[in-house]
């Protein structure tokens, strides 16, 4: 039972990438997922969530330029982020969630410079 991300790498400012969080060992109905990153120094942070039932939810920072999806076919949730900045740097970790379980991934590094 896991969630492996995966999508992360160096991109200039402007840029795009799409984060991918896939579960194995169960299935992603029912759970919600959240996106956390954290910067060097910094405490981590949450930054865009979905519920079981499709209501997506982001932090301020973010809105209008990342989109968090799933797709239950391959039991896996997106975060697409566009117009990326320097300080959306982070390690990004998907959390799988419902009721008292919680499923962490090791996370995947999004580093944004030019």
């Amino acid at each position: 039972v896991q969630v492996v991300e995966s999508g992360g790498g160096l991109v200039q400012p402007g840029d795009s990438l799409r984060l991918s969080c896939e579960a194995s060992g169960f299935s992603l109905n029912g759970y919600a997922i959240i996106w956390h990153r954290q910067a060097p120094g910094m405490q981590r942070d949450w930054v865009a969530s979905i519920s079981g039932t499709n209501l997506k939810k982001y932090v301020d920072s973010v809105k209008g330029r990342f989109t968090i999806s799933r797709d239950n076919a391959k039991n896996t949730v997106y975060l697409q982020m566009n117009t990326l900045k320097p300080e959306d740097t982070a390690v990004y970790t998907c959390e799988a969630t419902r009721l008292t379980t919680s499923i962490w991934g090791q996370g995947t590094q999004v580093t944004v410079s030019s």
